[in-house]
Order: structure tokens, then C-alpha cells, then sequence
């Protein structure tokens, strides 16, 4: 007969000395050859992707997971910084953006996009993490609850419901904890700045400093911040007759910020080279608003202030403000957390349990100070803040003076003296679960339980201009030889201060505390969801197979609403440092489902098959306007016990979020290096002809102009909801092998390949896929979609690119992944003295990353694999890993040492076939592999006290760079990839009382 095996935790076949830490990544699988066991049943454990009861922990979707020991190793307090390291997951909002954040931490597996990705606890959903955000938020999660996560493959809606199209990442916490524990950690970042990378970089601040030494600095040589602090304790007692847990938490975290001007690769924002840095060296960009100021008419004059109350001419290469050395690298945050768990068997059939989850987050992003971003077009000739000099430099003649004619002149200038714009960011969030669970029936059990999750924001921006006290504010005439606002004469605004920037110096703080204003957001996400579920054994077998067949059913309600609400400023885009007006929002989905699974084994033990059975799950879900059918089938297959071969088809479906569905429509910023009908000179932009500019309402004077490219590569674009929106669906075929040769103890590597297509995207067509369809494709209905302001710009004013949700063509990704364990007695190896070691490998190779704009051109298709930055964005490497080889110590310590490996990446340059390699002489064509190596070790000091440090980053490797990098990065980098701050050292302590 047949011997049945199993394990309690995932990672059993990893763990010697007690320490499962020792193997980052492993497949969710039993075929690691433990010694054989007795008859009897061991417990059996839920696994991510079924709600049925698996003995034998085998999957037909590939599972890989980390441990919460993982976490200890990595040093992280931020438990996204884990996830994202795994292969299979890109980050999407966290720590390290700063210009477009939500405040949230979230995940995107597959690089489909964090929407696509579904988050449980404990296999129940998470909610909306913000009402800016629909993806759920990794900062509610107490990294020292974690027990493991799992992460799954590919579609998962059958069991799940919606969402669940790259796949799931599943937080599995500590259950049933006796004692008190406490755990305490302190972090910091080490770099040495000596870039000596692609570019000269720092040649070039040095020779900008002669120019302009208050903008650009090198920083110190050698620099330490970013300082983290966090404290965590468990409390856990259990019934003395076993029947009950309770297991109360609280914890409390705190990172200081990181500021680019403290690195060199990012105290200046790239550009392309020019003729002051030379072809081989980055210039060093900059923005148009800049300090002491540009005042121009985009056509015949450009100045910036000389001596005195003068005009002098701006020379952007000397003048262009260097914005990135006051944006953050790493906000500020600050994290309580508080909760408890609880069960108690009230009798043999049932058993009552709850979860409550309690976080308070607060982070301020910050970015460049505010300003008048060209948003006064204009002035009057007679302003008293005008010299004669500026006011006939800029056309204005004794006529116009004397009647008060106004001019055409844009300002743009920094406020300099306020500081950086602050994005102040507090999210308080609670969860709670409550449900019975139980044995009704022998072999049948039921799980009843109902949720309730709320997120609420409350968001103050700070540093701003208004845009309106900004025009009134330069629209200043005499009065009695004071300078006085127009509209203090006209009553319009009795407490208007004019905004002398016409002269170094003259900037008041009274003027400063008239034009700044705080914009205010406050919001909430509300999710209930009811479950009721069975799962069962039939006691029906096939005549080949000694197991039986298992079933589980169940249905489902779910409600997801959320709401925003703006002030004036925010909803009418007054703040002049905002990409466009942020509008409240308020709606609301529900959804009504059944589902049901089934196991069939069909062999155990025969001389055609060790085992094999097949599986298959169907989820029906009634939504408001429209139902969506989602379904699974999949099927393993040992022909001997160390051997498994494994495949799976599913069918999953993602209905439009509350967000898609409502968002208002209002101006947004995309990136791109230059405008396709202004200089495109040292860019891979491809130069539109002179007809089709002007086609698109560009002046013919202006065609060409440095005027119409954004010198911070930002460009508007429009953006909104449709409640037109039907779900996408996406089809997962996974297939591998999992090999655990009984000829080698304790070894096992699986091979798995997966291949996701989402059909009916919801998305937009992109504003850059806009302008290259316009002015590649001379595609009518896209140049449709661009609208310039009269001056033939898309940066400045109301000229703007519309972008609006909309089901598009899809997404598709392919490729192999690679997990492999093996853990060995240094005795077998002629040590018997010296421990073991414990090695572990997570690969994953990217075949494809396709995009369908759905448009029917040759480029409405392109590949992102291997590629980086304007359409494909985050770096999209073709092979990425993380291996661990840990020595375990007969002294009680133990040591790791962490390889993580990111593959080369090409600049992505879309032409009119399709291709995306088109990049050229660029000096930041191609990003180099990126190699890290970490160390860590842990000593447990008694039984109860266990010691821990690490270095991250060892060698302090400096960051891949780009001018192409925009929003999507930060500092001229990806850093929510590459360890763009350095080394990271860290000491933490684990008691156990």
C-alpha cells in the first residue's frame, strides 16, 4: 500500500536546526523525498489556488513562496521590498516614488499591472488600498505576523473571483502563537559616491557648478540616511484545554527620507548630451520654471533677470532649473499597527474565528518647489514691477505704456523660497473577519464568514501656488507709487500681495503666504464580503486510485465602494504644481457568485503511474449590468515517485473597478523625451514633417522649436473613466516538470511554463502610441486625439493628448520559471563538524511582454521583453534570479550570502514596424546586468533570544541611469528594481517570552 505523505509548512524539506529561513523560494510541492512515514494521517494544509485540502501539497499551477524568516534574512520592514524580489513580481507604488505617489505599497505580478494582481490574507481578499489606488495595500500588513507568502501563477478567478488574472500573492500569518515575542530592528543606507558609470555624470555637475554653483553640488563622498526603526510584539496564550487561541499584535515602524542631491547618479536631472557636455557625457536637464525665473513668448524673446530690475537672455543649458536634488528617493514614513486573532472550538463541529487589523500609515512625497508653471500668459505694460528696460525688452512702447496694454509673456518661475511641494499622506485602515467553521458530516466541513475592510485617506498638499492668486498677484499697477494688485483696487480680492520676481530679492513672505495654498483630499474604501463554503469528501474513488475524489462549492457577495472628495483647488486644477484638477469620485460594484471545484484522482500506485488525478474549478459572478462565467482545468501525472509532470488551463475575468468606471475626466502628465514636431535633436523621437504638424495645429514658425518640448519631458494628457467598460479575460496555460531524484536527499528543482493573454484590456491607447500613430501611421482618428494650445504645444496651457479608458487589445506574457532546493550534511562531504548547508534558486526567464494597442497598425503590437522606459516602462529584464546558499552552524549561527542578478535591458524606441530597438548611438541604449550580492547572519544567543545582521548591496553598486526615465522612475533610475541608495545594513533582535 501506498505510503501517504506530508508536511506542516511548505518549507519542511529546507528546515534543519530549526531554521526555516535557510531557502529563499521553493515550490509548494512534496516530492523532496522525507523519510517515509507510519500510516498515520498527518494534518492536511490548504494551498494557494484551491479551496480543497491537499495532502500531498501538489499543485497543477506552480506555487513559489517566501517565509516570514525571509524577511528576518532580507532585513526588510517593508514586506513589497521582499515580494518584489521574487522574479515574478515588479513593484508598482512603494518607498521609492516620490512624483505620482498614492502613499500605498502595491505589486504587480508578471509586470501586468498591480489591478491585475489579486492580494489575500489568509486566502480572503484585501480591498482597495486607496480611493486613489485600486490595488491593495501591502503597508497594512505586519511583516512580523507573516508566516509565508505564496505567490500563484496565472489565473486564479475560478476560486478567487475577479482580479486574479497575473496571479495571487497570498499572506499566510502565524496561527495558534503561545507566549510573548518581541522584535526590534534598526537600518540604515552607506554609500560612496564615485560614479563612474555610462555618461561622466560627475564631470558634468562639476562644469555646470561654474555656472550656477547654488543648483549644482556634488554631495559628500561618503553618506549614511535613510534610517529605519521598527518594533513589533506578539502576544498569544491558548485555553488549557486547547479548544481556544487568542493572538493579539502591535507594532510600530519608522523610515527617514533620502534626498537625490545626496547621491551623485541623481543630484541633477539627466538630459541628452549637447554641444556645453559633449557627445560622450549626460547634460545635465533641467526644467523650464526655473530660478531666478524664464519670461517668454515662446517666439522672439526668452529672458531670465540680470542685475537689478533687468532682463538678461535665458540660455537654457545654463538657466534650466536642476529639479531633482529636493525630490525624495525614499519618503519618510511612519507605521502603527495593531490587531488580534482568535479561535475557539465551541464543540467538535464548530469553531469560531476572527481576524482584526488595525494600521495607521503617514508618508510625505515630495518633489521640486511649485511655481508659476508658465501659467500666466501675460502682463500689463504698465506694471510699476517693470523696469523700462524689461518692459521694452519685451515689446512693450510708450503708448502701450500709458494706456496699460498687455503683452503676451509667460512666466515661469520657482518658488524657490517656500520650498519643495509636500504630498502629505495618512491612511488609517481597519479589517476585520468573522466566521464558523467545522465538521458537519464525516469528511464534510463548512466555512461560513463574513468581512469587512475600510481604507481612509486623509491628504494635504502643501507648498503650492494657486494659479488664480498667481495671476492676480503679477497684474499689478501704481497706486500712489505703491505697487498694488488690480484686484485690491477692483475689490475683486482685498488681500492680494503682488509677486515682485523681477528683481532678485524681491519675493516677500507676505506674498508667499498669500499665493500658497494647502490642497485638501479626503476619501474612503469600504469592502464587505460574505462567504459560505463546504468542501468534502465523496468516498468515490476510480478503480485505479486509493484516494477519493474531493469536492468543495460554495458562493459568494461581494461589495466594493469607494469615495473622494476634493477641495476647490484640487477639483478646479488651481494648484499650479499639480499635472491637472484631481476630481471626487464616488461609486460602488457588487457582485453575487457561486463556485465549486473537484479533485479526481485517477491512479495511485500502478504500474502506469505512481499518481495522477485531475482538477477543475467554475466560479459564475452577477454583476450589476453583466455576468461572467471563469473556469479551470488541470491535470498532474507521475509516472515514478520522483518525477512529476504538471499542466493547467484557466479562464479568468477582470470587471472594471470603481476607478476605471468614474474617474472624471481631467489633465494628467505623461513622459516623453521630446515632442515629435519640436527638436528632436540628440533624442530617438522620429522628426514629423512639417504637414503634419501643422495639421495637428502647430504654427508653421513654431515647427521644430525647442518651445515645444517640456524641458522636464512632461507633457499633458487627458485622462478619464467610461462606464462602457466590459470585463477583460485572460487565458493561463502553465506546464513543467517537477523533479525530487530519490538518488539525491533532500534536492528539488521544478520547471514550469506559463503563458497569460488578456483580451479586452482595460486600459488606454497611451498618449506616446497617440502621437507615434499620428505622426508615423498618420492615423486620422489619433491625430484626432491631440489637441495643442495656440502656441502648438502640449505642455503648457490647454494643450493636451486624450487618453480615456477604454478596452483595448490585451497583453500577453510567456516564459519559464526555475525553482531548485537542496540542503546537505556537511558530513556527507567529509565535515561531520560542521554543520549543513542549504542552497535555493528562483529563476525566471521572459519570452514575451506583448502589447496590443488593438489599433490594427504595424506598431499597435510591441514586445517589452528585454526592453525599458516610454511604452514598456519599469526594466523588463529577459532573466532575472535570486540565489541563496546558507551555512548552518553546529554553534548555533548561521550565515547566508544572496545572489540576485537583474539581465540587460534596451532602451525602448518605437518605430512603425513594431520594433522597439531602435535606440541607436544613445549613450543609455542598453543598461548592463546588474549583479548584488547580500549577506546576513543570525545567532540564535540563547533559546529564546536570536540575534540578526546583514549587509544589502555589499559591493555598493551604483544604479543603471537614463534621461528617458521619467515618472515611471525616480532619480534617474528604476529604484523599485535596482538598490539605487547604496548599501543596507541592519541589526535586529527576536526575544521569545
Amino acid at each position: 500500500m501506498r505510503t501517504q505523505k506530508t508536511r506542516n509548512r511548505l518549507l519542511s524539506t529546507t528546515m534543519i536546526g530549526g531554521f526555516a529561513a535557510l531557502a529563499f523560494a521553493a515550490p509548494a510541492m512534496a516530492q523532496t523525498a522525507p523519510a517515509p512515514q507510519d500510516e498515520t494521517q498527518l494534518d492536511e494544509v490548504v494551498v494557494t489556488g484551491s479551496r480543497i485540502p491537499q495532502t500531498n501539497l501538489v499543485t497543477t499551477s506552480p506555487v513559489t513562496q517566501v517565509t516570514g524568516e525571509d524577511i528576518d534574512i532580507a532585513g526588510v520592514t517593508r514586506v513589497e521590498d521582499l515580494v518584489n524580489q521574487l522574479p515574478q513580481a515588479f513593484a508598482a507604488q512603494n518607498s521609492t516614488v516620490s512624483n505620482g505617489s498614492s502613499g500605498t505599497a502595491t505589486v504587480s505580478l508578471r509586470n501586468l499591472g498591480s489591478s491585475r494582481t489579486l492580494v489575500l490574507i489568509d486566502g480572503r481578499r484585501m480591498g482597495y488600498g486607496s480611493p486613489n489606488d485600486d490595488a491593495a495595500d501591502l503597508n497594512q500588513i505586519p511583516e512580523q505576523l507573516v508566516e509565508r507568502v505564496e505567490v500563484l501563477t496565472g489565473g486564479a478567478s475560478a476560486v478567487y473571483g475577479s482580479d486574479a488574472v497575473a496571479g495571487v500573492v497570498n499572506f499566510i500569518m502565524k496561527k495558534d502563537f503561545e507566549g510573548v515575542q518581541i522584535d526590534a530592528q534598526y537600518g540604515f543606507y552607506q554609500h560612496n559616491n564615485d560614479y563612474d558609470g555610462v555618461g561622466n555624470l560627475r564631470a558634468e555637475i562639476a562644469r555646470r557648478a561654474q555656472t550656477n554653483a547654488a543648483q549644482f553640488v556634488l554631495p559628500d563622498d561618503n553618506v549614511s540616511d535613510g534610517e529605519s526603526r521598527s518594533i513589533n510584539a506578539i502576544l498569544g496564550a491558548s485555553t488549557a484545554d486547547g479548544r481556544g487561541n487568542v493572538m493579539a499584535y502591535a507594532g510600530y515602524r519608522n523610515n527617514n527620507p533620502v534626498l537625490q542631491r545626496d547621491r551623485d547618479y541623481s543630484a541633477c536631472a539627466l538630459g541628452a548630451p549637447n554641444a556645453g557636455s559633449g557627445p560622450t557625457t549626460y547634460s545635465c536637464g533641467g526644467s523650464g520654471t526655473s530660478f531666478p525665473g524664464q519670461f517668454t513668448d515662446f517666439s522672439t524673446f526668452a529672458y531670465t533677470i540680470g542685475a537689478g530690475r533687468t532682463f538678461v537672455p535665458y540660455v537654457g543649458d545654463v538657466n534650466a532649473y536642476n529639479f531633482g536634488p529636493l525630490n525624495y528617493y525614499q519618503r519618510p514614513d511612519e507605521r502603527y499597527t495593531f490587531g488580534a486573532f482568535g479561535r475557539y472550538e465551541v464543540n467538535d463541529k464548530a469553531e469560531v474565528f476572527a481576524q482584526l487589523m488595525f494600521s495607521d500609515y503617514q508618508s510625505v512625497a515630495q518633489i521640486a518647489p511649485s511655481g508659476s508653471f508658465f501659467s500666466v500668459a501675460d502682463i500689463n505694460c504698465d506694471s510699476p514691477l517693470l523696469s523700462a528696460q524689461q518692459a521694452a525688452a519685451i515689446g512693450c512702447d510708450a503708448a502701450e505704456i500709458a494706456s496699460g496694454a498687455r503683452e503676451d509673456m509667460y512666466v515661469a518661475r520657482r518658488n524657490v523660497e517656500g520650498g519643495g511641494r509636500q504630498d502629505s499622506l495618512n491612511y488609517t485602515s481597519y479589517r476585520g473577519v468573522a466566521g464558523i467553521r467545522g465538521e458537519f458530516a464525516a469528511g464534510w466541513n463548512y466555512d461560513v464568514a463574513a468581512q469587512f475592510s475600510r481604507v481612509r485617506l486623509g491628504r494635504t498638499y502643501l507648498n503650492d501656488f494657486s494659479v488664480t492668486r498667481l495671476t492676480r498677484a503679477l497684474d499689478v499697477v501704481d497706486v500712489g507709487g505703491t505697487p498694488t494688485c488690480r484686484s485690491v483696487v477692483d475689490g475683486t480680492d482685498p488681500n492680494c500681495v503682488p509677486y515682485d520676481v523681477f528683481i532678485a530679492g524681491g519675493v516677500t513672505q507676505e506674498a508667499l503666504d498669500y499665493l500658497q495654498i494647502p490642497l485638501m483630499q479626503t476619501g474612503e474604501t469600504t469592502q464587505q464580503v460574505v462567504t459560505a463554503a463546504v468542501t468534502g469528501d465523496t468516498g468515490w474513488a476510480v478503480p485505479t486510485a486509493s484516494r477519493t475524489v474531493q469536492v468543495a462549492f460554495g458562493a459568494e457577495y461581494r461589495r466594493d465602494a469607494l469615495s473622494s472628495t476634493t477641495d476647490n483647488a484640487f477639483a478646479t486644477g488651481d494648484g499650479a504644481g499639480q499635472g491637472g484638477p484631481t476630481i471626487g469620485i464616488s461609486g460602488d460594484t457588487d457582485v453575487a457568485e457561486v463556485f465549486g471545484e473537484i479533485q479526481i484522482p485517477l491512479a495511485d500506485d500502478q504500474p502506469w503511474a505512481y499518481s495522477a488525478s485531475l482538477d477543475a474549478a467554475y466560479r459564475r459572478s452577477e454583476y450589476e449590468n453583466l455576468g461572467t462565467d471563469t473556469y479551470k482545468i488541470g491535470a498532474d501525472y507521475a509516472p515514478i515517485e520522483d518525477i512529476r509532470f504538471r499542466a493547467s488551463y484557466s479562464r479568468s475575468v477582470r470587471a472594471p473597478n470603481v476607478i476605471e468606471l468614474f474617474t472624471a475626466q481631467g489633465f494628467n502628465l505623461f513622459d516623453a523625451d521630446a515632442d515629435p514636431c519640436g527638436d528632436v535633436t540628440g533624442t530617438s523621437v522620429q522628426q514629423a514633417t512639417l504637414a503634419q504638424c501643422t495639421a495637428t495645429g502647430v504654427p508653421t514658425a513654431n515647427y521644430g522649436s525647442g518651445a515645444l518640448n517640456s524641458p522636464a519631458g512632461q507633457y499633458n494628457f487627458l485622462q478619464g473613466g467610461n462606464t462602457a467598460l466590459n470585463p477583460e479575460e485572460a487565458d493561463t496555460i502553465t506546464y513543467g516538470v517537477v523533479w525530487t531524484p530519490s538518488f539525491i536527499p533532500r534536492f528539488n528543482i521544478s520547471v514550469d511554463y506559463f503563458d497569460i493573454e488578456v483580451d479586452q484590456l482595460i486600459s488606454s491607447v497611451g498618449a506616446l502610441n497617440t502621437l507615434d500613430l499620428c505622426y508615423q501611421q498618420n492615423d486620422a482618428a489619433a491625430c484626432g486625439r491631440i489637441n495643442r494650445n495656440a502656441n502648438g504645444q502640449l505642455w503648457v496651457g490647454d494643450g493636451f493628448v486624450e487618453d480615456l479608458n477604454n478596452n483595448i487589445g490585451g497583453l500577453a506574457t510567456s516564459g519559464i520559471d526555475i525553482n531548485a532546493n537542496y540542503g546537505v550534511d556537511l558530513e556527507d562531504w567529509g565535515a561531520p563538524a560542521y554543520g549543513s548547508l542549504q542552497f535555493s534558486f528562483v529563476g525566471t526567464m521572459l519570452n514575451e511582454l506583448i502589447t496590443d494597442t488593438g489599433l490594427g497598425t504595424a506598431s499597435s503590437v510591441y514586445d517589452c521583453a528585454g526592453f525599458y522606459a516610454n511604452q514598456c516602462g519599469v526594466p523588463n529584464p529577459e532573466w532575472r534570479h535570486r540565489a541563496r546558499v546558507t551555512w548552518v552552524s553546529p554553534w548555533d549561527v548561521d550565515l547566508s550570502a544572496t545572489w540576485r542578478h537583474y539581465g540587460e535591458v534596451e532602451i525602448a524606441v518605437l518605430a512603425s514596424d513594431g520594433s522597439l530597438n531602435n535606440g541607436g548611438t544613445r549613450l543609455d541604449r542598453y543598461f548592463d546586468a546588474e549583479n548584488y550580492l547580500d549577506l546576513a547572519a543570525t545567532w540564535q544567543v540563547m533559546d529564546t533570544v536570536t540575534l540578526r545582521a546583514g549587509v544589502n548591496n555589499v559591493l555598493d553598486n551604483d544604479p543603471q541611469i537614463s534621461y528617458s526615465v521619467g515618472t515611471t522612475g525616480n532619480g534617474n533610475t528604476y529604484p523599485q528594481l535596482y538598490d539605487a541608495l547604496g548599501r543596507y545594513f541592519f541589526f535586529g533582535v527576536t526575544a521569545n517570552f
